[in-house]
């Protein structure tokens, strides 16, 4: 027998009666709460609506920059809507045993009382109306993409996108729908990922957005082991976008989009390379860790020697190392699965080199570079579906 969670709310002239599992309730609750705002200049924004829809509670939550929605199913008796306070209702809900609980407001008081058994509180909320209008996205271009190949393409993308406002635009991830391929593109102006991907039908016109990195990693948290496909909609404004994810619960993500120009990034990836070695990829990242101890006492500073086999026999190697004034330095060895052109010299920020080398995970790397003080590209090389590029560190050798 499930235990339940009953709800017996008036507001004014609204009455809200339902009942849901506590599970159920608790989960939601936890998805939306990372809509909630932490810091509001809006208090209500940290408020979460309740309300019915579709003979279901229907969770809301919205910080104004992104809003999130999902479904509970319930025993709905009467319709009506309320907002509390999200954190509050969250813990109390989380913190009650697997007994009854009852939701009741008094008609006029908007004190919301939760009573499971003996124990009782009283929480005052807002009026519904008071809270503002949750965007929906009902027009517009509309994409399906396997869950698993997007939340792949934002793990090796977003990371690499701005973090400072200065440019705003490169706050955001650009998103390329055309034909049956997508792309995500992401920089900072010190690196740029590029990730290409399938959808499960072509569209039937080309479009560009720019989505806030920080709406993109929401959604790749609701991703999980999703299985079905993903549903994209861009308003015709180009205003919003919505990302409505299917699984145990159905949630809607919808974020406002950043206005701008995204900087051309296909000339900023170089087209030839006078050195190209392929890594085995945990040892190169197993030596980049090491060498990081010490690059974060110096200046940031790994640096990779790629060295061409003696007589065109061995594949060579790459000498990693990093150094600093104060505590010393290191050096390690990583031999290369294979190694063309003429030996290359090359050093980049460590968080940056650790960054595309923990995504790409496993498997082998190759590394393109044209001079010490051109971009070094990273490429895996099972698949040509993503390339990062890297801007060098100026440094003596």
């Amino acid at each position: 027998m499930p235990w339940y969670i009953s709800f017996i709310i008036l507001f004014g002239a609204q009455i809200m009666k339902l009942s849901c599992t506590q599970e159920n309730l608790s989960r939601g609750l936890a998805i939306v709460g990372r809509a909630v705002a932490t810091r509001a200049t809006l208090p209500i924004t940290q408020n979460v609506l309740l309300s019915v829809d579709q003979s279901m509670l229907k969770l809301s939550a919205t910080n104004l920059e992104i809003a999130m929605t999902t479904w509970v199913g319930a025993m709905v008796e009467e319709e009506g809507s309320i907002t509390v306070p999200a954190r509050l209702l969250s813990e109390f809900i989380n913190s009650l045993p697997n007994e009854h609980i009852g939701l009741e407001l008094e008609q006029g008081s908007g004190v919301l009382k939760v009573t499971c058994g003996r124990a009782q509180a009283n929480i005052n909320g807002t009026d519904a109306s008071e809270f503002p209008p949750v965007p929906t996205v009902e027009d517009g271009m509309a994409a399906l993409i396997d869950p698993q190949i997007l939340k792949r393409a934002i793990s090796r993308v977003a990371f690499a996108a701005a973090t400072e406002e200065s440019r705003p635009v490169l706050t955001g991830v650009e998103v390329k729908l055309e034909g049956d391929r997508f792309t995500l593109a992401a920089a900072d102006g010190f690196r740029l990922a590029v990730h290409h991907g399938a959808l499960r039908e072509p569209v039937e016109s080309e479009t560009k957005v720019i989505v806030p990195a920080r709406t993109l990693n929401e959604l790749n948290r609701l991703l999980g082991d999703q299985e079905e496909p993903v549903e994209v909609m861009v308003t015709p404004s180009k205003g919003q976008a919505m990302f409505r994810v299917r699984g145990p619960e159905t949630v809607e993500l919808v974020s406002q989009l950043l206005q701008g120009t995204f900087p051309n990034y296909e000339q900023l990836i170089p087209q030839s390379y006078q050195t190209r070695a392929v890594f085995d990829l945990p040892n190169l990242l197993r030596a980049a860790r090491t060498a990081a101890i010490f690059a974060r006492d110096g200046s940031n500073i790994i640096r990779l020697e790629m060295m061409p086999g003696e007589n065109g026999d061995a594949p060579g190697k790459v000498i990693i190392s990093a150094r600093s004034e104060e505590v010393g330095d290191n050096q390690d060895e990583v031999d290369a699965e294979s190694l063309e052109g003429e030996e290359g010299k090359i050093a980049f920020n460590s968080r940056y080199l650790l960054d595309v080398l923990s995504v790409l995970e496993k498997g082998k790397v190759a590394l393109e570079t044209s001079s010490s003080s051109s971009p070094g590209v990273f490429k895996p090389i099972d698949s040509d579906d993503y390339l990062h590029v890297v801007m060098p560190m100026f440094v003596q050798w």
